[in-house]
This record gives structure tokens, sequence and C-alpha cells, in this order.
């Protein structure tokens, strides 16, 4: 069996979780997730970095001890995790015993191996990076992250050979192209080893200045390097070097780490495995920064965004979705509310909510909610069928790649296509020329490509995906899906099981600042409405004749592709089929509020586009200060009753 071990990094201690940690975490458990449901054997680890100059700071500023502010902060990160819904199999803080053991047991191991010397230093130490910094990669004399100006220190510590294993890393790289990824990291780490400007590592710091590490187990004058302390994490969860999840997992090892550490984890790490005589892992996957404004998320400016709050605001399922279908992996990406709210509104409460809302209502319509047993496919089936094919290899292509905005595009290619397929097959016209047998594959085709739809969404959302599949009927449960097999398998979904009457999983939502604002209207003074009254035209009696008004009945609804204040409104006028009317309702009206209502309706007035879209008529209503009243018949009528 395929393994995958999936890591994040072990998050800094001195600040509560923000929505960079919610990301990170988040992709980390959407590819856990996708490689169950692809067969594989996953394990999934985080945890918390506890040791260093910044925690100490951070502890002393709280009135704390170190070990009882980590703690607390730890406890934070632990707690986001079932807030959201995240699967890891382990969480390592580097207080624990069990990682403090391989620590010492890997550095006594380098030291023996002649890796590790005893040296003098002098050199500018940043206490926010906690490195020392060499003349060349100061900016202006300034940490190049903190822009402040770093310390001159000069001491005794111990050195790791590291530069000894440049030439190495560089042919490892090479015969290995996809060891860093995307690409660009990994030219920017050939280039840095291409320098020349590799050093030794200085590992150590002297108890005279730190006590807050591990101890170095060749020497108790000293404690351990922050980064020669975290990033043994990843081998000391899995019980290096005797431990079966070690064995198992370790040759399957990709790491999850922003750009901001790039250097540790494609550096030092790989030449400290080797150092330990530990094969590498298998891929360092690199992503962007979170901007606020096009600025870095930073406490001190205060434009931190909560994830929590986040997620309370708009749904946990929706925000993992916007986070990972906003962002190309490996580059920078800007958050507001408003891009949350328009992937929202357009991807999920428009595209795959009325798709599931709509083909939810048409089954319990025409078969008593009942699946239907397919009857003979014609060419549109088959064509969506194959859009479907498509979609399903584009996004598990992409996925496994790490690509996840251009795989969800990829499945949404498929969302839309089925629209367009309820639009191109009429469902209501097959009903009402009572053609069962063509209506019933119909409705099998939508629903088993929405139950495809639900299985490949679950890596994303996996409460909603499951919440999917329960209104077609399907109990989740990951060990009986495979997602490979879901290219070239048809049919899993059985004829005869009842769904849900409707969905209501995605609703339209406004950002809390721009829920329904009050426009601002200037009154009119008396002699105004007036002037108002006598500025209409009068007219004749036989231009009046001229309007062809209708009461009809509403059959379908949904939100416009293009345009958030535009509903797509078809309506049973009397006509063969029923007549799509684009109307402005979108701000009064949820689609499934106007199913079933009579309207009123000008058919004869000429056939227009709005937004690519075919409007045959106009609904009328009453805009009023407290919203929009449609004009309607005092009791029901027939549809296509004549207005006179």
């Amino acid at each position: 069996m395929e393994r995958f071990y999936i890591t994040t990094p072990i998050y800094y201690v001195n600040a509560k979780p923000h929505l960079g940690h919610a990301y990170t975490t988040t992709v980390a458990d959407t590819m856990a997730r996708f490689h169950t449901l692809m067969g594989a054997d996953t394990y999934f680890l985080t945890g918390t970095d506890e040791h260093g100059d910044k925690i100490v700071q951070a502890a002393e500023s709280n009135g704390q001890t170190p070990k009882e502010y980590v703690d607390v902060i730890s406890k934070l990160f632990q707690g986001l995790l079932p807030d959201m819904n995240i699967s890891n199999d382990d969480f390592i803080r580097t207080t624990e015993p069990r990682h403090v053991k391989v620590v010492q047991e890997i550095l006594q191991k380098v030291y023996d191996a002649g890796d590790i010397y005893f040296g003098e230093y002098g050199g500018h130490y940043c206490f926010g990076c906690e490195r020392f910094y060499t003349e060349k990669e100061l900016v202006d004399g300034l940490c190049p992250d903190h822009q402040t100006k770093p310390e001159y220190i000069a001491e005794k510590n111990y050195f790791f050979k590291m530069s000894k294993y440049k030439d190495w890393l560089l042919d490892h790289i090479e015969k290995h192209p996809d060891f860093i990824r995307p690409e660009q990291y990994k030219n920017e780490v050939v280039s840095l080893l291409e320098s020349g400007e590799l050093e030794d590592l200085c590992i150590s710091r002297p108890k005279s200045r730190l006590t807050w590490g591990i101890e170095l187990p060749f020497d108790a004058d000293y404690v351990t390097y922050v980064w020669f302390d975290a990033l043994i994490n990843y081998v000391a969860a899995l019980g290096y070097p005797d431990g079966d999840k070690f064995k198992k997992y370790w040759p399957a090892a990709n790491h999850l780490v922003a750009k901001d550490i790039l250097k540790p984890h494609a550096v030092f790490w790989p030449t400290m495995l080797k150092a330990a005589g530990i094969e590498p892992y298998q891929h360092l996957n690199v992503h962007g920064y979170w901007l606020v404004e096009d600025t870095k998320m930073s406490k001190s400016i205060g434009n931190v965004i909560e994830p929590l709050a986040m997620k309370d605001a708009y749904g946990l399922d929706a925000f993992r979705y916007f986070l990972l279908r906003e962002m190309s992996f490996g580059q920078d990406s800007s958050f507001s509310e408003k891009a949350l709210v328009g992937r929202l509104n357009a991807d999920l409460a428009n595209d795959l909510g009325n798709l599931f809302n709509r083909t939810l209502s048409m089954t319990h319509k025409y078969f008593d909610g009942i699946i239907p047993q397919p009857d003979v496919e014609e060419i549109v089936d088959a064509e969506i069928k194959k859009v479907g094919q498509g979609a399903m290899k584009s996004f598990q292509r992409n996925y496994a790649e790490f690509k996840f905005s251009r795989g969800l595009e990829g499945l949404w290619e498929l969302v839309r296509g089925l629209n367009k397929y309820v639009d191109a097959t009429a469902p209501w016209t097959l009903y009402k020329e009572k053609n069962t047998a063509r209506l019933s594959t119909v409705i099998y085709v939508l629903l088993e490509n929405m139950r495809k739809i639900a299985v490949h969404l679950w890596p994303v959302m996996p409460g909603a995906s499951e919440q999917m599949l329960e209104q077609l009927g399907i109990a989740f449960d990951a060990q009986k899906i495979n997602l490979s097999k879901e290219l070239d398998v048809w049919g899993l979904l059985e004829s005869g099981s009842v769904v849900a009457q409707s969905s209501n999983l995605f609703p339209r939502v406004d950002p809390p600042e721009e829920a329904s604002p009050k426009k601002m209207e200037k009154k009119p003074k008396k002699s105004e409405k007036a002037d108002r009254t006598d500025a209409v035209a009068a007219i004749e009696f036989e231009d009046f004749q001229k309007l062809d008004l209708r009461v009809g009945t509403v059959m379908e609804a949904e939100k416009h592709p293009e345009a958030d204040r535009l509903l797509l409104v078809r309506v049973d006028t009397g006509d063969d089929e029923p007549r799509q009317v684009v109307a402005g309702l979108a701000d009064f009206y949820a689609p499934d509020d106007l199913v079933g209502k009579q309207v009123v309706v000008v058919v004869n007035l000429k056939p227009r586009k709005l937004r690519k879209q075919l409007s045959q008529g106009m609904i009328l209503a009453v805009k009023t200060k407290d919203g929009m009243q449609l004009l309607t018949a005092s009791g029901e009528v027939p549809a296509g009753s004549k207005v006179s």
C-alpha cells in the first residue's frame, strides 16, 4: 500500500494562532484526507516549538515562567485543531521527553562522527530570528526580516559542519528536481548553495545567556540552538531510530512550510539528516504569505486575522474552501472578507448549492424523492460524463501536486457543466410530456455526478461533503471510497434510495459591514410628487392592449452565474416550456422562496441578454421601503391566465 506522511512546521508558541497557522494546518489536513481517499496509508503530524530566546521574553512579559507560558499557548494551538476539523494523528511538543531524547541521541551521533566542533564566533545576532547573520546577509545593517539592528555577540559555541554537505545537497536536488516545490523555491535554494555563502551552523547557546532549551549531551554548559532542536520533531514523533512508524512512514515524508522558514528546512534539515545517516525527506512543499491589504500579517500592525472568527461568521467548510481555492500554492495571496463572501456566494451558493437544491427538489417533484433507474442514454449524457471524467482527473492530478486552486477549478467545470446540463435537458418539459424513461436518466445522471463531486470535496469540506452524501441517501465511509476508481466506475448511486427534499448547505451571505445597507434617499416634497404625476405621459387604450400580461407559476429559480443581484427565474406561463426571466430580485428573495409562487409577467417584451443570459419577459413588482412585493392574483389561477 502506498504511504503518505505529512507534517506541518511545529508552530512557535511566542503568540497565539492566526490565519497563517490555520491555512498551513488546513493544507496538511486536506492532503492527508486526499491521500486517504486515494487509498494510501497516511500519517499526519503537527505540534509546537517551545524553546529559545523569544519564548523566554514572551513569558517574562506575561509574568510567567517559560514552562507556564508554553503550556498555555500550546493548548491554544491544540484547541484550534478540532475547531478547524483537523484530522491529525499526532501532536508533538518539543518539551516532551520523547522529543528531548531523540534530539540528544542525534546530537551525540553527529558529534561522535566528527561533524560538530567547538569554536569561537562573533556575529550579528537577531533575537527575533534567534540566529546569527553575516555582513552579507544584512540589509543596510539591519535584519532582513525584522528591520532591526542585530546585536553583535562574540562567544564560544558548538558548530555543525553544514558547509561540508553543500555539494551533496546540490547533487541531491539536481537528481530529485521535485525535492523542493514549487520550483521557484528550489531555484532560490540552489542559488544560495552556489553562491559560496553557506557557512557552518552554530548549534548551541551558552547557559550563561540562555537556559531554556535542550542540554547538549556532550557539554552540560550549553543548550541546543532552537532550529537544531525543532527540526528533529519530524523523526522523533515517529519513534526514531527503531520505531515501526519511522520505518513505515519516513520514506514518504512530505514537509509543509511557509516561505519564511525555507532555509532551515531546505538546507539545515537535509544536511543534518545526512550527517546523522538518515535518508532525506521526500518533498518540501512551500507556500506563500497571506496578506491583508497587501501587507504581511503582523500583531504590531494590528492586521492579524483570527481564523475562528472567520469560521464562526461564515461556516467552517466555506472558510476552508476559500483558503484552498483563493491562494495559488507557493504565491502570496490577499485576504479580505469581501473576497471570502464572493467565493462563498459565487462558487458555493450559486453553483454548487443551487445544483443540489434544484436537483433534489426535482427528484421529489417528479419521483417522490426516490432515485430513479436510468434508461437509455443520449449524446448529451455521454458528453456530461466526459466533462465529469476530465474534471475529476484535473482535481486528482493537481491536488497530488499541492495545486489546490487549480484542482478545485477543474472540479467546478463539472459543477457548472451540470447546471448547464439541466437547462439543456429541460426536465420540466420531459415531465410535462410524460417522458418518464428519459426523465429518469436525466435525474440519475445529475444525482450520480453530484455524488462524485461530494466525495471529491471531502478533503476540502469534510463536514459539508458528508452532509451532501447524506442528502443523496449515502452514509459516508472513507474506507469504501477510492477517488482513482471514480474516473471509470459509474452507477454507484443505488436506484430506489430516497434523497432529501432540498439542500441549503450554502446560503447566500453578506459580510457584516455590508449587510442590508440602507440607501439614503431624498424625500420629495409634495409639490415634487405632484410634478412627477403630471409628468407621466398618458397612453391610449390601444397602447395598453399591446401588453401581454399573464399570471405564471415559478417552476425554478437560481442565482445568475455572473451577477449577484440577478436571478434566473423559469416561469410556466402556459407556453410549451417555461419562460426564463432575468429578474433583479436577488437582494429581496432567495431562489427557493420564489418556487411555487404566482407572478405577473410581461411575456411579449422583446427578448434580450442580460449578462449573457437570455431574458424572455419581465416580472412585475413593487418596491417598498421594506423591500420588494411581487404582483400576483388575489387567488391561485391557472398558469398562463391573461391579465385584462
